[in-house]
């Protein structure tokens, strides 16, 4: 035991090591390899050696565009092994595998009451640091996790699933919280715009949902893969006239809803022209604090259509998506494609940034 009460990891401490890889974001657009101190944990707090931890967009555009003050430790996907646990800590002990969401809600406030987590002040605290102010840090080889993430954060990694495969349980979570807001219903038609790692992952669960999907990209190896896990097309935004199929394939209405699964203002405007009267287009990726959007007022006004926002993951959907993950109902595993060590993780963000034709998910292993 240390001066905390904690049981250690006997190979860490049997060395002194007391410093561990981190990928700290210096700037814009910098990420460093350093050596920092390993996260001491505090009063019902666990300590998590990180197996593997995704990529998500999220961080690649904090990164690009630096939209918080260095130093940080990015990284939120995060799933790995608990090596020490306060002896507050009752339900875990070293040696869990878990994954580690990041935002978790009070459950009591104003917006907890009303369901809506993502608002709650606990929830905006990220409860998940590797050091400097907590940013989910994921992209380090331990992680200090505090006392409202212990209770309600970590979720098992059952027997048989791996760590990158558990790295999609918060994802998951995030885009069945988005279809869930957007109202999809069976049989009804979505267009899902995007077919990045987001976009494939809301097409799946409004398929799970019951819907009709069909997906724009313009990659033709995402178009490709979009219709083998189950789109009815895919179509290429630069060279076909989206609206004119979505039309003949709904009687002329336009689509029950539009999903927009890439961070472009211009596409706002294009996703409310796709959907019928009275349809409904969510806002996934729509999240920079600096992009204005403009759209014509009659499309709300007169044609009554909605325009919703999602934003992170929703602790009540924690063990849904966890079963979805963990039970394949998602054909996930093969949409791991590109895996970098800790010491690449520059090469692993500017791959996520500007993925190839043959890349899609990203994960770092430290």
């Amino acid at each position: 035991m240390n001066r905390t009460g904690m049981s250690v990891e006997p190979t860490t401490a049997a060395r002194g090591t007391r410093t561990m890889r981190a990928g700290v974001y210096r700037g814009p657009g910098r990420v460093e390899v350093e050596q920092v101190p390993v996260p001491e944990i505090g009063p019902g707090e666990v300590l998590v050696r990180v197996a593997a931890c995704g990529v998500c967009g999220t961080d690649v555009k904090k990164i690009q565009h630096g939209f918080l003050p260095p130093p940080q430790i990015f990284g939120h996907e995060i799933a790995g092994t608990i090596v020490a646990v306060d002896r507050g800590v009752t339900r875990w002990r070293p040696g869990d595998r878990v994954v580690s969401f990041h935002h978790i809600p009070c459950g009591a406030c104003f917006y907890c009451v009303r369901k809506l987590f993502s608002q709650c002040p606990v929830y905006k605290r990220v409860g998940v640091t590797a050091g400097f102010a907590p940013n989910g840090g994921g992209f380090a080889e331990y992680v200090r996790v505090m006392p409202w993430v212990v209770e309600r954060g970590l979720v098992a990694i059952p027997d048989g699933v791996s760590f990158e495969l558990a790295t999609w349980v918060e994802p998951v979570n995030t885009c069945l919280k988005a279809v869930g807001k957007a109202g999809v219903a069976p049989g009804e038609t979505v267009v899902v715009i995007g077919q990045g790692p987001i976009g494939v992952l809301l097409m799946l669960l409004a398929r799970l949902h019951g819907a009709v999907v069909l997906t724009t990209d313009p990659v033709a190896e995402r178009r490709a893969r979009s219709v083998q896990l189950g789109a009815m097309a895919a179509l290429d935004p630069d060279q076909e006239e989206v609206g004119p199929h979505v039309r003949r394939v709904t009687d002329g209405r336009g689509a029950d809803v539009v999903l927009l699964a890439v961070p472009s203002a211009a596409l706002v405007r294009q996703a409310l022209a796709l959907a019928r009267p009275g349809g409904r287009v969510l806002l996934f990726a729509h999240n920079d604090p600096q992009m204005e959007v403009s759209f014509p007022a009659a499309a709300v006004g007169v044609e009554e259509k909605q325009i919703l926002g999602s934003y992170s993951a929703d602790v009540d959907l924690q063990q849904q998506a966890a079963q979805l993950v963990f039970e394949r109902r998602l054909p996930l595993e093969g949409l791991i494609t590109d895996r970098y060590p800790l010491e690449q993780i520059c090469e692993a963000l500017a791959r996520a940034a500007r993925p190839a034709g043959d890349s899609f998910k990203v994960v770092i292993t430290p």
